[in-house]
């Protein structure tokens, strides 16, 4: 991880296809870019993963016939340019098909960049008179 990259904030993550029904060449499906650091790109492409596993998990399936799954039709997720520093899905495979995920380890899209909003888009300009009020609720 490069000083440079964590300053232009240019983290992105590639999700790939797993299927081979894509070109060799090309299995990225799309990449998904702006994360707010590593960090979240990091928790961006597992929470994908783990998604990806769930998705493939039949019921009563073994943790291979999982992966087997997974293998044959699900999607990768690697973060760009992190080298050791980024998540690899190598290092929790075998975990993540053997113990089903939680709703909230595989929701990536609550931390997907591409939704995540400014505080400022949100509210808008402070208002003044906003502010003189939520004093007055603070002090009673």
């Amino acid at each position: 991880m490069s000083d440079e990259q964590e300053k232009k904030n240019t983290w992105s993550v590639r999700i790939l296809d797993q299927s081979g029904a894509m070109d060799q060449d090309d299995d990225v499906v799309e990449e998904v870019r702006d994360f707010m650091d590593l960090m979240h790109a990091n928790a961006y492409a597992r929470a994908y993963v783990r998604d990806s596993i769930e998705r493939c998990r039949a019921p009563g399936a073994t943790s291979k016939e999982v992966l087997e799954a997974w293998f044959s039709f699900g999607e990768n997720a690697e973060v760009v340019d992190a080298g050791e520093d980024g998540w690899k899905s190598s290092t929790e495979l075998e975990d993540f098909a053997a113990n089903p995920a939680t709703p909230m380890e595989r929701d990536w899209r609550a931390i997907d960049p591409r939704r995540l909003v400014d505080d400022e888009e949100i509210s808008g300009p402070p208002d003044e008179d906003d502010e003189e009020d939520l004093h007055e609720v603070i002090k009673h």
